[in-house]
């Protein structure tokens, strides 16, 4: 296992050339924003880098890659993947990558180590972060690569509201707005406005909604039916799993998303203290952080629901 610091990472950065930067399946703000954002660093250092193309990419933080994605033909030397924890989270696309990433950039204990080199620092809220720590040893950070950094930062940690908020990461979003960016309509977007849709369906999980424990634990399922007769888009969806922990009293929220390939995705989201989620998820072949976590499991939601109280109870009984 060869792990990096930032500080060595970033010398590495600088030693090679010919860059391709991977994100993680049903990719999210960390993983676009600090792909975006360690790209366009790269290129202000004279080196050749690019995004691959991200088949889930969807409307809301595709603005960020603008520009940055790979053109056909493109032919890396070095391949990095950033805010991907695990093998089964790579895209189609990225798996023929797979075996040759150089280094992996990663704030998850669950890590898997799949990269020739690896700098994970387990303590931050984002991998975000990370990349902030290697690119700002080149000099003043520009707006270009700011920007989806906040984004990276802020998006991982519900703006500076859920447990793994801390000092470290307040301290990394005040330089980057330093830099000037205008992070107004970036807060806007992300956690201010929702679409009519999206509110329709909160209100439809929040009626079928199992609350447990006294109403501390709180599993909504989003089917494959609901999602068709509102017609909703993956715009509509982004984040869904926050809203279940919203409700009052509830300390562990869980979202069971149906997919159109029968399996389901499960989010879990605890408070500090609460339920371990990584190690329910580790339980279903998934991983994440303590506070939040997710995995994938065969079968509609109701089979997906049993699986994920059996591991909730395994982890509660030691």
């Amino acid at each position: 296992m060869n792990t990096l610091t930032a500080g060595q990472a970033s010398r590495w950065l600088l030693e090679h050339d010919r860059y391709l930067i991977l994100t993680h399946i049903r990719p999210d703000g960390d993983t676009i924003g600090s792909a975006a954002g360690l790209c366009a660093a790269l290129r202000e250092q004279g080196k050749a880098a690019c995004i691959l193309k991200n088949p889930d990419l969807n409307a809301i933080y595709a603005p960020y890659v603008e520009g940055l994605l790979g053109e056909e033909g493109f032919t890396p030397e070095k391949v990095i993947s950033v805010d991907i924890a695990a093998r089964g989270l790579f895209p189609e696309n990225a798996k023929p990558y797979l075996e040759r990433v150089d280094l992996a950039v990663d704030h998850h204990p669950s890590q898997e180590f799949f990269a020739a080199a690896t700098c994970l620092d387990t303590k931050r809220a984002s991998c975000g972060e990370i990349v902030y720590d290697i690119v700002s040893r080149w000099g003043q950070v520009s707006q270009a690569a700011a920007l989806p950094l906040y984004v990276a930062l802020a998006t991982d940690c519900g703006c500076f509201v859920y447990g793994n908020t801390d000092a470290a990461c307040h301290r990394t979003a005040a330089a980057l707005l330093d830099t000037g960016i205008d992070v107004f309509p970036v807060n806007r977007r992300h956690f201010r406005t929702k679409t009519l849709k999206r509110l329709q369906l909160e209100g439809m999980l929040t009626a079928g909604a199992d609350f447990r424990d006294g109403g501390e634990t709180a599993i909504v399922t989003l089917t494959t039916e609901m999602m068709k007769q509102l017609a909703v888009t993956q715009e509509d969806m982004d984040d869904i799993s926050a809203f279940v922990g919203q409700i009052a009293g509830v300390k562990t929220g869980i979202t069971i998303r149906e997919t159109r390939e029968g399996t389901c995705k499960i989010s879990v989201r605890t408070s500090p203290g609460d339920l371990d989620a990584s190690r329910v998820c580790a339980l279903l072949g998934g991983g994440g952080h303590a506070a939040a976590a997710g995995a994938m499991v065969q079968g509609d939601g109701e089979a997906a629901k049993a699986a994920l109280l059996e591991a909730i109870q395994k982890v509660r009984n030691g």
